[in-house]
């Protein structure tokens, strides 16, 4: 058995905060569908409302009525993408804007459009993950209609200047959606100060259940059902309510918005604390993302000469639970498409880790994962046909 457990995982998905659990537990109750006219059902609606008042308050977006409640991240990011299709059946714009990073959820949608034979661009970026804006400047014409790009990375954490992109694209009359999944709670987030027409979240990010999310439609923009039925969320999305979802969520977005600046100055400190540790102890690797603008708790590490499914194995006996890049990539035996989108070659690519820190990251934990790692990499270096030295030369496509 290993001395202790270490979840480093955050970023594929957190634990239900007690708190929220707590809450929940007490709304099992609170059964009635939220449609009906009854006294539950009003009980059940009020319930929602102020959940979604929490939900817009996280997202500084004034007016709660702009939050939508779907099934998550995925659902949400495929209904703006669907709403593109239908304008673009019927207008003049077709083309689409995303970068080469992007979640995969965003990059299947968008790649479906294109299949559609919409003119779908897939933006560069450069070595630390930030889109390269002459490409963006360039791209953007009056055929744009849709600009979507990441408010942040799931696997590197380099974070987006949404304010000044969303700028660029409205002076040439285009959309713009962030998928702020990985932003959220992590950092500051305000729809009315980035200018956006859609932004989308995820609540097991931020400590809450798992099947919820939801989707801002800044008002005035359109926006097409994906899954049509009945009346719920006034037509965006049929379907009856997740009651209990729904109220974690509130929840979970109070909390969030409250202890965001907390959040991350702490996790922030533990985060560079285990970059140092393992710079410090470990030879030849590399630190990918941006130096600065990159999520709090996001440390992407390569490890030249060490395969990234066997370190996150030993790692894993050891009680550290990682990741290799994202992890709804797992099981593909293909490298990142984030790191080979920085310029990192194959075979570095797949020797990387994502330590993703989160609220329960202790001191200790980073320690002890500074403790245990440094033997691994040392004893997987000593089995690989490629030294650390010319694995370093591999770095670069």
């Amino acid at each position: 058995m290993p001395e202790r457990i270490v979840y480093l995982d955050y970023n594929a998905t957190t634990p239900l905060r007690p708190e929220v659990k707590d809450l929940m537990i007490q709304a099992m109750d609170v059964y009635a569908n939220a449609s009906s006219m009854h006294e539950a059902g009003r009980k059940a609606k009020a319930e929602i409302e102020k959940a979604r008042a929490a939900v817009a308050a996280l997202i500084d977006a004034g007016d709660s009525s702009t939050v939508f409640f779907t099934s998550g991240g995925s659902e949400s990011n495929n209904t703006v993408f669907m709403t593109m299709y239908a304008l673009a059946k019927t207008g003049s714009r077709k083309k689409i804007i995303t970068t080469a990073i992007e979640h995969p959820c965003v990059l299947n949608s968008a790649t479906h459009l294109k299949q559609e034979g919409l003119d779908v661009i897939f933006l560069p970026v450069d070595d630390e993950g930030k889109i390269d804006m002459d490409v963006y400047k360039r791209e953007l014409t009056d055929e744009t209609l849709l600009v979507s790009i990441m408010a942040a990375n799931n696997e590197i954490g380099t974070i987006q200047d949404i304010g000044l992109i969303t700028k660029m694209a409205k002076a040439k009359g285009a959309y713009v959606h962030t998928d702020a999944v990985q932003a959220a709670g992590k950092i500051p987030v305000s729809v009315q100060g980035w200018g956006v027409d859609y932004l989308t979240l995820s609540c097991h990010k931020i400590y809450g259940p798992k099947g919820v999310g939801a989707l801002y439609v800044r008002e005035g923009a359109p926006i097409e059902p994906l899954i049509r039925g009945g009346h719920q969320e006034r037509g965006v999305r049929a379907g009856t309510y997740n009651n209990l979802g729904i109220i974690g969520f509130g929840k979970a977005a109070e909390l969030a918005l409250a202890e965001v600046d907390e959040y991350g100055r702490n996790i922030r400190r533990l985060r560079n604390m285990l970059r140092d540790e393992i710079v410090g102890r470990i030879p030849y690797v590399r630190i990918n993302g941006h130096p600065t603008d990159v999520l709090p708790n996001t440390l992407d590490v390569s490890f030249p000469g060490a395969e990234g499914e066997s370190i996150l194995l030993s790692l894993d006996l050891e009680g550290i639970e990682v990741s290799t890049g994202s992890a709804c990539a797992s099981g593909s035996l293909e490298p990142s498409h984030v790191l080979m989108a920085t310029g990192v070659g194959p075979e570095l690519a797949h020797g990387s880790i994502r330590f993703s820190l989160g609220k329960y990251t202790t001191e200790e934990d980073v320690r002890y994962v500074a403790e245990k790692l440094p033997p691994i990499i040392a004893r997987l270096r000593s089995m690989s046909t490629v030294s650390p030295e010319e694995a370093v030369g591999l770095t670069r496509r």
